[in-house]
């Protein structure tokens, strides 16, 4: 291969190249003969010039080109005769009669056909031995089928199908192979329907008796066949078939059967019609008086006692493991679901029957079903019943609150039944309960020595009788915690153990305010007139009579005593549902119980057990309780929309947490549930007051609404407004006194009075803040405003016992008195407020509150400004 030319060398055109390029740029007029004859002679000359050089180059060198030359001639020659000879070994080799090649072609064909003859006749020769084979077991089969000898015939089935797999691959597509399959298949058939029938000959299973046969008689048999040969012989899942059979119908006909109605259980052997021996498991029914709650487990031993007898000794060893396994689970779970669980007696006094029977359970499971059936069983039957305490427990605590859940569910579908029970004040009382102060001096600040009181520090004496009950109080209250009687009454106010026999006083139905007294109450003529300090009367203002003498003139230093002195506690009744007291007789009842079954010994106190036996049925007495906070509200829940059933609820909670309080005090045996009961006591406690609570806002908010419906109570000298005005403050009136009706048969005394005076103060609250808010009240309205002021007076009736001695109303009323001089002022002159300033009746309003009506009632004058100056300077201390 020749070098390529470097680029920067100049290449050497050769004269073809130029006389191409001559004729490549020539055109058709410059085309002729001439133009020919040049291009003809330059290549002339160029042939010249190019034998001149070759002859000049051998001329140089002419002994080198010698030299050359003869070594080519003698290539040449030796070349020649190189080819003779392979002339010659061609024709040796590849000649179509001498040759080599064709000669060894031809004895390598006659050779391979000579071993394909002999491979052809080696394969047939096997092919028939295997097919005379195959049809000589086919032939032994056939006998053993005719004959009735059903194992060999299984064994031989298996050969046949062994020869028929492995047969040569020539045969593999031969129709007498798929002639001799199909008869194996028709005869491998009808050994196994021969097999399944000698089955359901000796082993027969229906809900009357269980039959094994030791041996069986086939069709065609010479003799009989014995019951293991016959499982062991039939196909694998055949086999699985019948014995996932046995095992339901022996479950099912015969164990469940023993738990779910009497049966008897006799085992015999006999000989049947063809005289071969069977064994027979007989069930019978017992009679349903039977009491003998052990016979289930007996009937059980019983048959696994024939079944391992006659039965398990025959299974093939590929299946007995597996069936025995398949009996344990179910054998231990009907011992639980349909004996021990269902037989877990509710009283203790069946308890150790049931254990004698529970321990039997545990027997038989280490007998039979550990030792016999299964080896790694689980134990359950064992299990259950070292637990069994906690089982009686938890299946009481169940009823326990179930029976408390439909006693709270019935009690919402009638009128509850109501008592009386008894509120003792000799605890912590809150001091609005207990009206009569023990200090005589002036709460309002008027004393001379100026040494003002609180006015929160009304409270009596604890061996005072605020409400003025008769001396025998106590003894009737401790014959009724002896025997409660259910009470349900058209006039709860009997049970204040007020005197019915007295005489009503004239001047109780000559009072100012007449309303239904739902208490029914007569007046005590013991009672004290209180102390007061007075204030001298405004006598100039015509509209003096509008509050009663004893507001307008003074002011309490106390309320009123009314509990006569008495050696025991102090007392109120209230009213409760008698369901709470169904609720705690519950709750006692599962304390009793489960101190009972602690003391009893019945069973001992469990190494690995965390409770000690009792401890869950204690427990569940405080979740009864528990079970009572989080059911009623719900259950009661359209009930508990009116005042008197909002009340009702909290006094149960309250008498709820008294009792269990005296359960913590006073039973024995509670210590370990004193840290629970403390609890729900607390629970019920706080769900009491709660409520309470709820009741009273309630009704402050139903009352707020009311008062928005004045609008701020402006512009009265308008009469649309005025009535307007007018219907608010007489609904509020009505709204106050429907639940003051409400709640007085319901309350305690002590509650009744808070409950009543927080919403007649919510009330006053909101009139005072909207007439102190009005800028500018002219004198008509002021009258006005001062008119539907005096409406409200009515409601002072609410808190009095006597008409013969003024109300206490102040004392859960704080809001009162500075409501009831407001009413005043509305009306007061100048000279009139500034005397009420300076004598210091005017205590409970704040100063900006006076500068504000001062600005509102007068016009802007130089006395107005004299006496906003001493207004502002503060109340005149006394």
């Amino acid at each position: 291969m020749s070098l390529p030319l470097p680029d920067h060398l100049p290449r050497q055109l050769d004269v073809s190249s130029n006389v191409l390029s001559k004729f490549d740029s020539v055109t058709l007029q410059s085309l002729n003969s001439s133009f020919a004859s040049s291009c003809k002679a330059e290549l002339d000359e160029s042939i010249r010039l190019t034998k001149t050089q070759i002859h000049d180059r051998i001329c140089a060198d002419s002994s080198s080109f010698q030299r050359q030359l003869s070594s080519a001639k003698s290539l040449k020659e030796r070349l020649d005769a190189l080819s003779g000879h392979v002339q010659t070994l061609s024709v040796t080799l590849s000649d179509s009669k001498s040759g080599l090649v064709p000669v060894l072609l031809e004895a390598l064909e006659a050779h391979q056909s000579l071993a394909q003859e002999s491979l052809d006749a080696d394969v047939l020769s096997d092919s028939l031995s295997h097919l005379s084979e195959c049809r000589a077991q086919l032939d032994a089969l056939q006998k053993l089928v005719d004959t009735g000898d059903l194992p060999p015939a299984v064994v031989a089935c298996h050969a046949l199908n062994s020869s028929l797999i492995s047969v040569p691959g020539p045969l593999k597509d031969a129709s007498v192979v798929f002639e001799i399959q199909a008869r194996l298949r028709v005869l491998s058939n009808c050994v196994e329907e021969l097999l399944s029938d000698a089955y359901t000959k000796s082993i027969i299973v229906n809900p009357s008796q269980v039959i094994i046969k030791p041996f069986v008689l086939v069709p065609r048999s010479l003799k009989p066949l014995p019951l293991s040969s016959v499982l062991s012989s039939i196909s694998s899942a055949s086999l699985a078939s019948h014995l996932s059979t046995l095992r339901r119908d022996i479950l099912t006909h015969y164990i469940e059967c023993s738990f779910d109605q009497p049966t008897s259980l006799t085992v015999s052997t006999m000989k049947d019609t063809s005289g071969a021996l069977m064994h027979v498991l007989g069930r019978f029914p017992s009679s349903p008086n039977t009491t003998d709650t052990g016979s289930p487990l007996a009937n059980v031993s019983t048959i696994l006692d024939f079944l391992h007898k006659q039965l398990f000794p025959t299974l093939p060893s590929t299946h007995k493991h597996s069936f025995l396994r398949s009996l344990s689970k179910p054998i231990s779970t009907a011992v639980l679901a349909r004996l021990l669980i269902p037989g877990l007696p509710s009283q203790l006094e069946a308890l150790p029957a049931f254990l004698k029977i529970a321990h039997k359970a545990v027997d038989l499971e280490d007998k039979y079903i550990v030792g016999m059936l299964d080896a790694s069983s689980e134990r359950e039957i064992k299990a259950w019943v070292n637990n069994v305490c906690t089982h009686y427990e938890r299946q009481r605590r169940s009823h326990i609150l179930d029976f408390t859940r439909k006693l709270i569910v019935q009690s919402i579908s009638s009128s509850e039944p109501t008592f009386y029970a008894q509120l003792s004040l000799s605890q912590d009382t809150p001091d609005k309960v207990r009206l009569a102060p023990t200090d005589e001096g002036d709460a309002w600040g008027l004393d001379d020595d100026g040494q003002s009181l609180n006015a929160g520090s009304r409270s009596a004496p604890e061996e005072e009788n605020v409400w003025g009950f008769d001396d025998n109080l106590e003894e009737e209250k401790e014959s009724q915690q002896a025997k409660p009687v259910e009470i349900v009454e058209d006039d709860p106010g009997d049970a204040w153990g007020w005197n019915d026999e007295e005489p009503v006083p004239e001047e109780l139905g000559q009072g100012e305010d007449t309303w239904d007294d739902p208490w029914g109450e007569e007046p005590s003529l013991s009672v004290v007139t209180p102390a007061v300090r007075t204030v001298p009367v405004l006598s100039q203002r015509p509209s003096a009579d509008s509050a009663p003498a004893t507001q307008r003139a003074s002011r309490p230093t106390g309320s009123t005593s009314r509990h006569p002195a008495t050696s025991g506690p102090i007392t109120e009744p209230y009213l409760v549902s008698t369901l709470a007291k169904s609720i705690i007789r519950t709750v006692e009842d599962a304390l009793r119980e489960g101190q009972e079954l602690s003391s009893s010994g019945t069973f001992s106190t469990s190494p690995t057990s965390t409770t000690t036996p009792g401890a869950l049925i204690m427990q569940s007495g405080a979740l009864v309780l528990d079970l009572y906070r989080a059911v009623y509200p719900i259950v009661a829940a359209a009930r508990l929309v009116r005042p008197g059933d909002v009340m009702k609820f909290s006094n149960n909670c309250c008498w709820l947490a008294e009792e269990v309080g005296r359960l913590v005090a006073h039973e024995r045996g509670v210590l370990a549930m004193k840290d629970k009961l403390e609890e729900c006591k607390s629970a019920l406690q706080v769900l009491a007051d709660s409520w309470y609570q709820d009741g009273i806002d309630k009704q402050r908010t139903a009352l707020c609404d009311i008062l928005a419906s004045a609008k701020g109570f402006t512009d009265t000298s308008d009469q649309d407004r005025y009535d307007d005005c007018e219907m608010a403050i007489s609904r509020v009136v009505r709204e106050i006194r429907s639940a003051a009706n409400a709640w007085k048969p319901i309350l305690p005394k002590g509650k009744y009075y808070t409950a009543v005076g927080a919403i007649v103060e919510v009330s006053l609250q909101r009139i005072l803040e909207n007439i102190l808010a009005i800028p500018d009240i002219p004198e008509v309205e002021s009258h006005k405003l001062s008119e539907l002021c005096r409406i409200l007076v009515a409601l002072e009736g609410l808190f009095v016992e006597d008409f013969s001695e003024s109300s206490f109303v102040v004392s859960y009323v704080p809001s009162w008195l500075k409501f009831s001089y407001l009413s005043e002022l509305l009306e007061a002159s100048m000279a009139d407020l500034t005397y009420l300033f300076e004598e210091g009746a005017l205590v409970d309003f704040g100063v900006d509150e006076l500068v504000k009506l001062v600005r509102a009632l007068f016009a802007d004058t130089p006395l107005r400004t004299k006496t906003l100056d001493k207004i502002m300077g503060g109340h005149p201390v006394r």
